[in-house]
């Protein structure tokens, strides 16, 4: 009666995969904004549809290449949810742009092509059973977004593409490194070829590794995936990419690639755990993410660009998820996988607000924009309730997972405690400072309205602020369940 739940499993995760790849060739050949803009949304809502299917299917056993568990299950549905609502913000942010003449038709098909190619890479990267094929994935997401940061063509926006390509070749360079290390230790005990790159046979015969090739592996892999996460000091493209690049680019960035660089760093994390005589993965992960929160929360306060602002804001953010999972333990891993979805979702719709706020504007200079709630309230308190969610006050989501990550720390490492709330409130200082002139000061700029839809952002918020009050007890147990298998 049950044979065919796997069948339908397997569909939908080939679904997941499929749709974009598909839907990547058709966009690029179909004319018209409208018609292209359409078919982004409507294969980035099927694709949800498919990633939510898994909830209700058996997971089919894993593959030569495919892996469907607990852990990539959040990770899918997260990037699937998020990559629908900005296909929403899309459609209206670029053809503001095509209005302007920043974007060509010609640009749209490629950009739209591009957009499906990306979500395409980031969801073959969570589905991957094979740690090759996860570095192809990576980096094919990778590409695909820097070809989008320099979509404007502008000397800056090529700048940044130069720079995101390089220090992300770079990243993806020791990354590499570190996969052929971790090859090299499985070979003497799972055989040659795909074997020894079987995630779930790496997993099995970890214990039985050289523990030498695996700490000098996990070093590489965690500075080169950690490239991609962007922590410090390996952050100098984020920043620039976000500045640069179509604000649904830094939507994405912020909200699902560097989601993508975590989960293989956690992948790995699991992989040294499994073994005795390995150094310990948490203190190189929590010595990088206190470093990024500290660095990112200075630099707050020297930005002037809004974009550049809350860019310096998802270092500081991954830094705090990084050093959660660095932590571990049942609290910290939990704190850590509902930071990591609450910032998705906040971060993501503070971008939404900020490209049609500087569009408006028709700048991105802090100090041009000002009295938001008083021109265009309907983005100016979205912007405030981002926020205000994204500082970490009660009653929405980010409140508690950063209240879980501060009562583990001072439970277990309570030295680390002081630096990390140090570094959350330099952070809460900066970026209250600058939403008050921003949202409440004389009004500046532009009144003209804004032609945007209200729904991806409000949306995100609402998921944020009823996360903040109450979590289903489903959602709990599987968080739970997932922060033990994390370790």
């Amino acid at each position: 009666m049950n044979a065919s739940f796997p069948v339908l499993a397997v569909d939908a995760v080939t679904a997941v995969l499929l749709i974009p790849v598909v839907a990547a060739a058709l966009l690029a050949l179909l004319p018209g904004y409208r018609l292209t803009a359409r078919l982004n949304v409507v294969a980035s809502l099927l694709t949800l549809v498919a990633a939510l299917s898994l909830f209700v299917t058996a997971r089919p056993l894993p593959g030569l290449y495919l892996l469907v568990d607990d852990l990539n299950i959040v990770f899918i549905v997260l990037n699937a949810f998020v990559g629908f609502t900005t296909s929403i913000f899309s459609a209206s942010y670029i053809a503001h742009e095509l209005d302007t003449g920043r974007l060509t038709p010609a640009n749209l098909r490629f950009y739209h092509a591009m957009y499906q190619l990306m979500m395409f890479g980031m969801n073959l990267a969570f589905v991957s059973n094979n740690i090759g094929l996860m570095w192809v994935a990576v980096e094919l997401a990778t590409l695909t977004t820097v070809l989008m940061v320099g979509i404007y063509r502008t000397h800056e926006a090529l700048e940044a593409a130069w720079k995101y390509f390089i220090l992300g070749s770079v990243g993806i360079a020791f990354a590499l490194f570190g996969t052929i290390l971790v090859y090299m230790a499985a070979q003497p005990v799972v055989g040659e070829g795909y074997d020894a790159m079987d995630w779930t046979l790496l997993i099995e015969h970890a214990a039985t590794f050289d523990p030498a090739l695996l700490n000098v592996a996990f070093v590489f892999l965690l500075l080169g995936y950690g490239t991609k996460v962007g922590l410090a000091p390996l952050h100098a493209w984020l920043p620039d990419a976000h500045a640069e690049g179509p604000t649904p680019i830094s939507a994405v960035l912020s909200g699902l690639l560097l989601n993508v660089a975590l989960y293989a760093v956690l992948r790995f994390k699991i992989l040294l755990a499994a073994s005795p005589e390995a150094i310990a993965p948490g203190p190189l992960m929590m010595t990088m993410g206190l470093i990024s929160l500290l660095f990112a929360a200075f630099m707050l306060y020297r930005r002037r660009d809004i974009k550049r602002l809350f860019a310096y804001s998802s270092i500081e953010h991954m830094g705090i998820i990084v050093f959660a999972f660095g932590m571990g333990g049942p609290i910290a891993n939990f704190a850590g996988l509902l930071h990591m979805v609450m910032h998705s979702l906040t971060k993501s719709a503070i971008f939404f607000a900020v490209g049609h706020i500087s569009q408006i504007k028709g700048t991105q200079r802090l100090s041009s924009i000002r009295g938001l709630t008083e021109t265009h309230p309907g983005l100016g308190w979205g912007l405030v309730i981002g926020v205000v969610a994204i500082a970490g006050l009660p009653p929405l989501g980010i409140f508690m997972s950063e209240f879980l990550v501060v009562s583990s720390t001072f439970a277990r490492q309570p030295l680390l405690a002081v630096p990390l709330v140090f570094g959350l409130l330099v952070a809460f200082g900066a970026l209250l400072l600058r939403l008050t002139g921003v949202a409440f000061g004389q009004p500046r700029g532009s009144t003209a309205p804004a032609e945007a839809s209200y729904i991806p952002m409000y949306s995100h918020l609402a998921l944020v602020l009823g996360a903040g009050i109450y979590l289903p007890p489903s959602l709990v147990a599987w968080f739970q369940h997932i922060a033990t298998l994390l370790r």
